[in-house]
């Protein structure tokens, strides 16, 4: 399988990424969300595969700098891959290692969002994945921004899976249905999950 194939390939990086040690922000959060804050991901702005909005207000310059695919985001920018994970800028100097995003890791369901963990360099996903371990291997210039020519270690989980995950996001009201191809990717990400959890 594709997946397992870079599953093997991303192992070896997983286990160096799960020595990233925990750190606190050098300031208190400007932007505080709570479990009601978080939306269904597909009533956020798309911009290629991933979704973005603006705790500020400021959505147009979010979306610039998300189409330009360059530049540094804006504080209050939300972006999302997946359901379960969210990147939020908090204000300049929040946290310099992390160049001031928070991390967030939801569990979601047809009743909402509820915070499983935030923070800057202790936020893990459902993988077990550190999150800033992640995004810091981006190059300078793309704001923590892991896409796949951004530097980043490459992650076993492939467009499909994700599309699958944004279009069957449990929060949606009146979702389409998956069409085959999502289905089975999604089967196959279970898979992956499994492999990586032991569960």
């Amino acid at each position: 399988m594709k997946a397992a194939r870079s599953l093997r390939a991303v192992l070896p990086v997983a286990l160096t990424l799960f020595t990233a040690s925990a750190q606190a922000a050098d300031q208190e959060a400007k932007f505080k969300p709570d479990s009601k804050s978080f939306m269904c991901i597909t009533d956020m702005t798309k911009v290629r595969h991933f979704y973005i909005d603006n705790l500020a207000g400021n959505l147009d310059r979010t979306v610039r700098t998300a189409t330009t695919g360059k530049g540094e985001y804006p504080e209050g920018t939300v972006l999302q891959l997946i359901p379960n994970e969210v990147m939020i800028k908090q204000q300049k100097g929040y946290s310099p290692q992390t160049n001031d995003w928070e991390f967030y890791y939801l569990d979601v369901d047809k009743d909402g969002s509820k915070i499983v963990s935030q923070g800057v360099a202790e936020v893990n996903n459902r993988l077990g994945l550190n999150c800033f371990a992640c995004h810091s291997q981006a190059q300078t210039g793309f704001d923590f921004i892991c896409e796949q020519d951004h530097g980043c270690a490459p992650i076993p989980i492939t467009r499909p899976m994700f599309t699958a995950l944004q279009r069957s996001d449990p929060r949606c009201k009146d979702a389409p249905s998956l069409n085959e191809e999502e289905t089975a990717a999604l089967a196959e990400l279970a898979e992956v999950v499994k492999t990586m959890t032991g569960h």
